[in-house]
């Protein structure tokens, strides 16, 4: 199984973003069965999908259409309050703060599925958050 962090969504979404050639050729790979994200994932790609500048903006239903694409080859993962709690308490564990609670969150989804690769373009935050699956997080 492998991971997407958002970045990597975000990037394969639009065409004149700087890293869209290796993430579109990673996207290219996916398929369902073996490819998962958060479900806060796509709440995040809605999110910056229509906040991005004017001239690269989506309308809030192109970014819903954006998403119900991206989950035709994605496997979206839940957490339980339970696996919330155990994230919370692994983050301050950590010493981490803030922010970085979402990251975390999306790498106890990874943890869940057991991912063999997790691609982000945010390696070193993440890796901050989960060092025991740093050699896991990689980029396209």
């Amino acid at each position: 199984m492998i991971f997407l962090d958002t970045s990597v969504l975000i990037a394969t979404a639009q065409v004149s973003h700087a890293r869209h050639a290796p993430s579109r050729e990673l996207w290219n790979q996916c398929v369902r069965h073996s490819t998962a994200i958060s479900t806060h994932t796509m709440a995040e790609v809605y999110n910056t999908l229509t906040a991005m500048p004017p001239a690269l903006r989506l309308a809030p239903r192109d970014a819903v259409l954006a998403v119900e694409t991206f989950l035709q080859r994605l496997t979206p993962i839940t957490l339980t309050a339970d696996e919330y709690m155990e994230t919370l308490r692994r983050t301050a564990n950590l010493g981490r703060s803030g922010g970085m609670i979402y990251d975390a969150l999306l790498l106890a989804c990874a943890r869940k599925v057991q991912a063999e690769r997790i691609y982000t373009w945010n390696v070193k935050h993440f890796q901050t958050v989960a060092p025991d699956l740093a050699d896991r997080i990689m980029t396209p």
